[in-house]
């Protein structure tokens, strides 16, 4: 390998190239001191060189670290960014990369360095720049956040784009079993499973439908209504009931809210009755769940509602108010005991 062969590899690597590969090319540190003389090349750390003397971009500060502790791969929330996943809570601005456990490197401005156990399996070495493989990346990420939301939020983002899937996640977890907050995020993916890919859906989910002997709903079920399709929140099978969440902010848009009545609009040709809640209501459980409870029974569920607590004011849909003792269906005992541990790890 020549100037040439050298010169691909620079493209290749986002314009940063280490010490090593110049030798690798049969060239000398002299080459070097010539492309610094002439501000064709500037030194980002100690052997780590970009073929231009301006303001260093993200990717290449990604690469540098990289080929600065080599063998290394980007990890972590470095990782999540260069995959195209942004949302993982504290920015320290910090590059993220991996090296073996047995490695003992010395620190970097700039550059936080984890030692990780069997890193080998967890790497995809032939990426540029080399990462650590999503899945694994993603459950570290997310055994960081403070609030069990965020990790809601970061593994959701994951799943609803498709880029990876709850069961994958699952099966990557069972090699983490001293993992922090190992049970959260356990419970957490078996939701996802269940199609549960936002903050404000899981909170529907554990304090309003389970808590309250709602019926199980499906959840991000496909339907073509029209010429295009879309994908339902939460609906209510064979009770022609859809209950679509809205929690981003821009549902406050006036494109967005056209795009929600067309939806509606969709559902209601299907013979599906829409309710559309936000944080307000999902606030409320108690209230929301006895609307939701009044509506699916006028519409055929032959269930009955269940108070959440000692306090709750929910009443049975036809009959007095229950508590979940007196209601021991196995149904109602699933529900509860999923939900009732996420209460106490969301508020």
């Amino acid at each position: 390998m020549g100037h040439e062969e050298l010169t691909v590899l620079i493209a290749e690597q986002s314009g940063v190239v280490a010490r090593q590969q110049v030798f690798r090319a049969g060239l000398d540190d002299g080459y070097i001191r010539r492309r610094l003389r002439r501000r064709d090349w500037a030194r980002i750390h100690a052997g780590v060189f970009v073929n231009h003397t301006g303001p260093i971009t993200w990717e290449q500060r990604a690469w540098a670290g990289v080929l600065y502790y080599w063998p290394a791969v980007l990890s972590d929330e470095s990782a999540l960014q260069v995959e195209g996943l942004r949302r993982t809570g504290h920015q320290d601005g910090a590059i993220h990369v991996a090296v073996d456990h047995s490695r003992r490197v010395a620190g970097l401005v700039g550059v936080t360095v984890h030692r990780v156990r069997g890193l080998e399996p967890m790497v995809r070495p032939s990426l540029h720049p080399p990462r650590m493989r999503l899945e694994h990346a993603l459950l570290r990420v997310a055994s960081k956040q403070r609030r069990a939301s965020d990790a809601i939020a970061l593994i959701g983002d994951a799943c609803q784009q498709w880029r990876t899937t709850a069961d994958r996640l699952r099966n990557t977890l069972r090699d983490y079993p001293r993992m922090r907050h190992r049970g959260m995020l356990a419970q957490v993916l078996e939701d996802a499973a269940e199609g549960v890919y936002s903050v404000l859906e899981h909170r529907y989910l554990t304090k309003v439908e389970r808590p309250h002997g709602l019926p199980t709903a499906r959840r991000q079920r496909r339907v073509r209504p029209g010429r295009s399709s879309a994908y339902r929140d939460v609906e209510y099978l064979g009770l022609y009931t859809v209950v679509e969440l809205d929690g981003r902010l821009g549902h406050e848009q006036a494109n967005d809210r056209w795009d929600d009545m067309d939806r509606d609009v969709g559902s209601a040709t299907m013979g599906d009755l829409t309710l559309r809640l936000s944080w307000q209501q999902v606030e409320d459980p108690c209230r929301t769940a006895s609307a939701v409870g009044r509506i699916l029974a006028a519409r055929g569920w032959t269930g009955q509602l269940v108070a959440c607590s000692r306090n709750c004011p929910v009443t049975g849909v036809w009959g007095d108010l229950q508590s979940p003792r007196d209601r021991e269906s196995p149904q109602t005992k699933t529900h509860q005991a999923k939900g009732s541990g996420w209460r106490r790890a969301i508020a």
